[in-house]
């Protein structure tokens, strides 16, 4: 007897349980509050989030630095609400790294200024915040996988969750549980960076037409702890540079936080042109530059993890209305690239997704011609006006930093114009350049030696960020052509899968038979690196069974 897939029904569905989801629940449940003060018709409104990971903030990492300014609409009070903060900013210095020394600049740009600003571990500052949705009366289930939209009458309609208990053969085992669809009059997804459901709806209805495409940068992070004497409590550190040299675009964070722990990252832009590019390797090259060495020597990593950012900017995001659904936060691409922020972005607008999802219950009607609102109040805010202000900025370094320094000046003093308005670019699959044909001419890629000190392998690192999937179920990483990867893609790039990822999931192998591509898909740290920069488009991720993936607690 075939098992029945569960239906719920709710009035309103949020996908993905990060800031924009979560404050938009609140926000939410305070409308509903509000209204029940003084109406004669009591609301209780049924309002669900529904979460890929095995708990909340699982699968939350940011550098982070958070502009409380969302925070304060959200909840003025919040300070006093025994909020998850590492350290309050002290002190702030940008650097220019050069191979053995470093620079200091003789001021902090202005976007890099944060002072008084809260550092946060983003797992814990969203399990915080879940816990305020959840006492509010929201509903947050997670283990709760987005498969797919479900569609009626050509109005998107709610989701239909992940299968569990399937084998890798797709057969279904014992413990099989048909995913559950969570249909609702509104559905805001909220999936973060590169969501699955998000990229199939904009593609089906071609959302980002006439406009940029997005683009991405890899941000890579571990959490140390180092000793005492070292510690600054609140010391923030931005640099550029080494490792990168001048013709790929990133740079580098050093966060003091809290009990010792010192978050250190690298961000890199996914638009970089060599195909043998590493971004793993840049960031355990990164950590041996003096001036982290000196921080680090002697202390121990707690924590590793890496993901995606949506920095394309103002002209890369989507339209975000259709009928019965909303695009929010980071699946929305609403970041500053330029502050390297986003938190506050996105927990704006899951306050203007709830304001708008209230006013569309009350008035019967889910159509993205009511929904369009949306759109207008994000960008009538002031959210909206400091996108707009930073409009160009990743585009501008699209050839690299030495190119993009001064337009980005240019800019900064033109409130985001620069000399080009808008910049199109192509998006970052495409960038890649072919490695050399001539015979002698193509570079070898030398393997970099990892002293398990400070520098760490790939499988070593995945180990702390707690991943973990059930190794017996399809594959999340469809590779629809291995001919491909065998072929085209091993003579023209050499095949970068085996460098863009930093947790080892694609590995060639030779066997009997010869050289194979195998999928080690359990170490997935769902950054989604694959899915963005693979220059044939052939590898495609979609959610996992629930539960899987990394488990971040510090991140």
């Amino acid at each position: 007897m075939p098992k029945e897939r569960e239906v719920l029904g709710v009035d309103a569905l949020f996908v993905g349980a990060g800031p924009a989801s979560l404050a938009g629940a609140i926000r939410l449940m305070q409308l509903q509050e509000e209204h029940n003060r003084t109406a004669a018709e009591k609301k209780e409104l049924l309002v669900a989030v529904i979460e890929k990971s095995s708990g909340l903030g699982r699968h939350n990492l940011s550098g982070a630095i958070l502009d409380p300014r969302a925070l304060d609409e959200l909840m003025p009070d919040w300070r006093e609400q025994d909020p998850p903060v590492e350290s309050w900013v002290t002190s702030h210095e940008v650097r220019y790294l050069f191979r053995r020394r470093s620079l200091r600049a003789p001021i902090t740009p202005p976007p890099l200024a944060n002072k008084g600003f809260p550092i946060v571990s983003l797992s814990r500052f969203t399990r915080w915040l879940g816990g305020k949705a959840e006492a509010m009366g929201a509903n947050i289930f997670d283990h709760f996988p987005a498969r797919e939209l479900i569609r009626e009458e050509g109005r998107v309609a709610g989701v239909r969750c992940g299968d569990r208990g399937v084998d890798k053969a797709g057969r279904e085992k014992e413990n099989f549980e048909p995913g559950a669809e969570i249909r609702s009059p509104v559905t805001v997804l909220a999936e973060g960076t590169r969501g699955s459901l998000t990229r199939a709806l904009v593609e089906r209805d071609a959302l980002l037409a006439h406009r940029n495409p997005q683009g991405y940068a890899l941000g890579i992070k571990e959490v140390w702890k180092v000793r005492p004497e070292k510690f600054r409590p609140g010391h923030v550190s931005h640099t550029m540079g080494f490792p990168l040299g001048r013709k790929t675009f990133g740079g580098g964070f050093i966060y003091h936080m809290g009990d010792n722990h010192v978050s250190v990252g690298l961000v890199i832009s996914l638009d970089y042109r060599d195909a043998l590019m590493d971004p793993y390797e840049m960031m355990q090259r990164f950590k041996g530059h003096p001036f982290l060495r000196r921080l680090l020597e002697g202390g121990g990593r707690v924590a590793y993890g890496a993901k995606t950012i949506p920095e394309g900017g103002y002209y890369a995001v989507p339209r975000l209305a259709v009928d019965g659904c909303l695009i929010a936060g980071d699946a929305a691409g609403l970041v500053n690239a330029q502050r390297i922020k986003g938190l506050h972005l996105a927990m704006k607008s899951g306050i203007e997704a709830a304001e708008t999802v209230w006013e569309a219950l009350a008035a019967g009607d889910v159509s993205a011609r009511f929904l369009s609102v949306y759109e207008r109040r994000i960008m009538d805010s002031w959210a909206g006006k400091e996108l707009r202000r930073v409009r160009n900025f990743h585009q501008a370094f699209h050839r690299g930093l030495v190119r993009g320094m001064p337009q980005a000046a240019l800019q900064y003093v033109t409130r985001g114009r620069g000399l080009v308005d808008p910049i199109r670019v192509e998006e970052d699959a495409r960038t890649m350049e072919p490695l050399p044909r001539r015979p002698g001419a193509r570079p070898e890629k030398a393997a970099m030696k990892y002293d398990g000190t400070l520098s760490f392998s790939r499988e070593d690192n995945v180990f702390f960020s707690g991943t973990e999937h059930e190794e017996d179920q399809p594959c999340h990483l469809e590779v629809p052509d291995t001919a491909v990867c065998l072929g085209r893609c091993a003579e023209e790039y050499g095949n970068p899968c085996q460098y863009f990822c930093p947790a080892k999931v694609y590995e060639f192998v030779e066997g009997e038979e010869g050289r194979s591509l195998q999928v080690n898909f359990s170490n997935c740290l769902h950054c989604k690196t694959c899915d963005i920069k693979d220059p044939f488009g052939n590898i495609i991720w979609r959610c996992p069974e629930g539960g899987g993936g990394p488990k971040y607690t510090i991140m």
